[in-house]
């Protein structure tokens, strides 16, 4: 995803994009007026523009967006030094989030905000610098015709034997799995990670590719008989408005993994204030939004995304996975184990 720039603001009912080089060129210009809210995003999803217009709704702020990949957001950040005009700073997964704060990047929400009680302790940094505000239950999803829902119950079990030729992953540079991986790391040891790891290559049907829909449809198809995926992934597949689409995912199921003993690997994406924040109470403002009723609403129904909130109505096609047991493992550990996660798994030939 190359980086975007736009402004969002409420219009009727609509959102109105202003040009790119215009949003960014007036950001040193309005920032003064306390009406406008500089947001680095990783997240690249339809449902945030709807999030972008409440947000507006309701306190009169605009959003100037700038949207690219963590790395690419990191790298900006830290190149524009104290001026740069970021106020907010939100990604994907624990591990980019963990970078983040690694790169003093961010600063400490107030310890007086409303996000400390909206949000769990095991979905933010315990020192209060990131904020989870969307969760994403990464499940083992099977053949419906060539797997028993029985014969699973482990992320352990997809190292046995008996899956060999049958797992379908994407690859080790993918922040999903390097997450995945660093939970496994924490409740198991490295040296047992490091084993499971060669086992799931040892049972690989092909050479990672692809992403997780790419997984998902491969399982359908019959490539493998299961795979990794962040549960959004097949609920977009089920409410596509394409038939095919929707026939993959009549295909395939959903096992939560480790209900028995630690739970399913929940994973985040969130955000925190930017260091340099020139519009620091706007960015605690947007912060609370995000973790408030009205967005989190959103998330679930518009992403299929787990709401961190409870009492959240959550879209039809994501109650029909069932209700599940989560591991309470604190993202910001799992989130500095992927460094050495991606070391095991690149020793075990996951490429």
């Amino acid at each position: 995803m190359s980086m975007k720039r736009r402004t969002f603001l409420a219009s009727g009912a609509a959102i109105t994009a202003v040009a790119a080089h215009q949003a960014w060129n007036s950001m040193s210009g309005v920032a003064q007026s306390g009406k406008v809210l500089n947001l680095y995003s990783a997240r690249h999803y339809d449902a945030d523009n709807q999030v972008y217009e409440g947000f507006f709704k309701k306190t009169g702020i605009k959003v100037n967006l700038v949207e690219a990949p963590a790395d690419k957001l990191i790298e900006r950040v830290k190149s524009e030094g104290a001026n740069s005009p970021a106020d907010v700073i939100i990604t994907v997964d624990a591990g980019n989030l963990w970078r983040i704060r690694q790169e003093d990047l961010l600063q400490k929400v107030p310890t007086g905000s409303a996000l400390y009680t909206n949000v769990a302790a095991n979905l933010r940094d315990p020192d209060g610098y990131w904020f989870g505000f969307t969760k994403r239950a990464r499940v083992i999803v099977y053949n419906k015709a060539r797997v028993r829902p029985t014969e699973i119950t482990r992320y352990e079990d997809l190292a046995e034997a008996k899956w060999r030729g049958k797992v379908l992953v994407r690859s080790s540079g993918n922040v999903y799995n390097q997450s995945l991986v660093g939970s496994i790391m924490a409740a198991l040891g490295e040296a047992k990670a490091e084993a499971w790891t060669k086992g799931v290559v040892a049972n690989f049907a092909r050479k990672p590719e692809g992403n997780d829909t790419s997984q998902i449809k491969a399982v359908a198809a019959g490539i493998g008989d299961l795979t990794l995926a962040n549960t959004y992934y097949l609920a977009r597949l089920a409410k596509s408005s394409k038939a095919e689409d929707r026939e993959i995912a009549s295909k395939v199921g959903v096992l939560f993994p480790n209900q028995r003993d630690r739970g399913t690997h929940v994973n985040i994406s969130g955000g925190g204030i930017a260091k340099n924040a020139p519009n620091r109470d706007a960015a605690i403002q947007y912060l609370e939004y995000l973790a408030s009723p009205e967005a989190q609403q959103i998330f679930a129904g518009s992403n299929y995304e787990y709401p961190v909130r409870r009492g959240v109505t959550k879209d039809a096609v994501l109650t029909s996975f069932g209700s599940f047991k989560e591991d309470k493992l604190n993202a910001s550990i799992f989130g500095e184990k992927n460094r050495v996660a991606l070391q095991l798994m690149d020793r075990a030939g996951w490429a």
